[in-house]
């Protein structure tokens, strides 16, 4: 997603590296000047219907 930003004109402020949380996450600026995070965390899965799934924290 980042590379797709930077190659339709947005800078890349923060390179996709992994986080302190086991996912990955980086920043780019669109042309207007908006800064955008991507993050992924495998931890939280994706629905079939793309919507995301927040697993119980509260469990043991």
């Amino acid at each position: 997603m980042v590379a797709a930003a930077e190659a339709a004109g947005a800078v890349v402020t923060r390179r996709p590296a992994e986080t302190f949380y086991g996912g990955y996450a980086g920043v780019f600026t669109d042309p207007d000047g908006h800064p955008w995070e991507i993050a992924h965390n495998p931890g939280f899965p994706l629905a079939a219907d793309g919507s995301l799934i927040i697993p119980d924290l509260s469990a043991p």
